[in-house]
């Protein structure tokens, strides 16, 4: 393992602390996956390329990384507050479709993006449903001593375990206040383990019970994937910024409940020893709710010209915790910076990486240890790769060699993926590939001929169609976005 320790931020304690596993030499993490009722957005996506710099910094540093992201197909409402209709039930009725075919597209659709990311494969992919039996045991644990059944369902009594509410730092009924009022309930903040069918309908995806037919509560999947996967307690628990208020502290009382636990004093009582959440990715105009039509997916920036890791590094350039805006100028931006790495490394050539580490690079190789182990800092981690390309008079291969390592991290498939890679063509564009090609022949013949007006004519001709001649370039053409 890397010397330097591993500095993490505990949302639960709001504090950096060492990362110490739980079990010696291995790392065991559990990250909040999608819900499959509809395409991700870019901001969904903002999680998993978190939770993948962060899996890859605890292989990067030496442990034995076991990781699950869950799949979610059933439970979760149209509202986080734990209200409204189930997400896929909703779905499948608005597209009249089986809200079996229904997941399976959209986890296909997220698996790609995933793949577009260059987001590596958890240990496990859980799927909510292959889990309903252990989730009924689950619940029949906890049912007599933290639990009540009411019409609707089975509800969680968040009086029972101590500190409820402290991840989110909200302690009172007001500050809960966003949970579904529900006749009967003993506290604002209880929450539904299981639901039942209502009398009168069925559901597409529903269970026989103790407490009826009905269906698992969004919350409780968590809690048995986890437990089930990786065991009580595990190292680190991931989500977005957006779970910390309520479904995380639902979790986390169902752990409470299950083994037994105290105090949150001890981070260990939650189920898993620290909680990481990422912040907000911010579109100002709207069109991340995927209410509003064309959203922002990946596939809308694969559509507009953009690579999808232009999107990985606009990921890297904010530090998981900020609040990270988008826009098409900081994309655009992000991508240029992407190019220009991907020229200082395509100069390296391809040759083999050398084993010996180059004394020149070595305070580079130490700034990126450093970055990383900082609550991974990847801004200062990009600054230190650049710095590391930028060094003269070195191996080429110890640095190839010192890129693939801290590549290891940051994700960005750099000994691989070439500039004529990120060269996408829009989805608008009125030129393919072979008439660009071919104006740049009548253009090369042209200037051979010294006919400059002509071939200034097709420069032109070729830049209002959106391209962009790049003259003594041996890439020698880009989309221009």
């Amino acid at each position: 393992m890397t010397d330097m320790p591993l500095k993490l931020f505990n949302s639960l304690t709001r504090s950096l602390e060492t990362f110490e596993p739980v079990h010696p030499g291995e790392a065991r993490v559990y990250s909040c996956g999608p819900t499959v009722y509809n395409y991700p957005h870019i901001g969904n996506m903002r999680a998993y390329v978190f939770a993948d710099v962060l899996g890859r910094t605890l292989s990067y540093k030496g442990y034995k990384l076991t990781h699950v992201i869950n799949i979610t197909d059933v439970g979760h409402l149209t509202d986080d507050a734990d209200a409204g209709e189930d997400k896929l039930e909703k779905a499948a009725a608005e597209k009249a479709q089986s809200i079996w075919d229904i997941a399976k597209h959209y986890t296909e659709a997220y698996w790609a993006d995933v793949k577009a990311l260059n987001i590596r494969q958890p240990a496990h992919w859980s799927v909510a449903t292959d889990y309903i039996e252990a989730m009924i045991d689950f619940a029949k644990e906890i049912a007599p001593k933290h639990c009540y059944e009411l019409d609707s369902g089975l509800y969680f009594d968040v009086s029972t375990v101590a500190d409820y509410g402290r991840l989110a730092r909200a302690v009172t009924e007001e500050g809960e206040g966003r949970i579904e009022a529900v006749a009967g309930k003993r506290n604002a903040a209880d929450f539904a383990i299981w639901r039942k069918t209502p009398t009168g309908e069925t559901r597409q995806m529903e269970w026989d019970s103790p407490w009826g037919k009905g269906a698992p509560g969004w919350h409780l999947e968590c809690s048995v994937m986890g437990g089930e996967l990786l065991g009580f307690p595990f190292d680190i628990h991931t989500g977005g910024i957006d779970h910390r208020e309520i479904h995380h502290p639902n979790e986390i009382a169902q752990n409470q409940a299950f083994c037994g636990c105290g105090s949150l004093d001890d981070p260990r009582a939650s189920g898993a020893r620290i909680w990481m959440h990422n912040n907000f990715l911010v579109e100002r105009s709207g069109k991340m709710s995927k209410s509003s039509g064309e959203f922002l997916r990946l596939q809308l920036l694969s559509d507009k010209g953009y690579h999808p890791l232009a999107y990985r590094m606009l990921c890297l350039q904010a530090h998981y915790r900020s609040e990270l805006e988008f826009s098409w100028e900081g994309l655009g931006a992000a991508l240029t910076r992407l190019k220009r790495i991907l020229i200082a490394v395509e100069r390296l050539g391809d040759g083999e990486q050398s084993a010996r580490r180059d004394p020149a690079l070595a305070p580079m190789a130490d700034r990126f240890e450093a970055a990383i182990a900082d609550d991974l800092n990847t801004p200062q981690a990009l600054v230190a790769l650049e710095e590391a390309l930028a060094v003269k008079k070195v191996d080429p291969d110890a640095k190839r060699a010192a890129i693939a390592r801290m590549d290891e991290v940051l994700g960005l498939d750099l000994l691989n993926l070439t500039r004529a890679d990120l060269r996408l063509r829009p989805k608008d564009a009125e030129l393919d590939e072979e008439d660009v090609e071919d104006a740049l022949e009548r253009r090369k013949d042209a200037r051979a001929a010294r006919d400059f007006a002509r071939s200034d004519a097709i420069r032109d001709e070729l830049m209002a169609d959106g391209i962009e001649v790049m003259d003594g370039d041996p890439l020698g053409w880009e989309w221009k976005l």
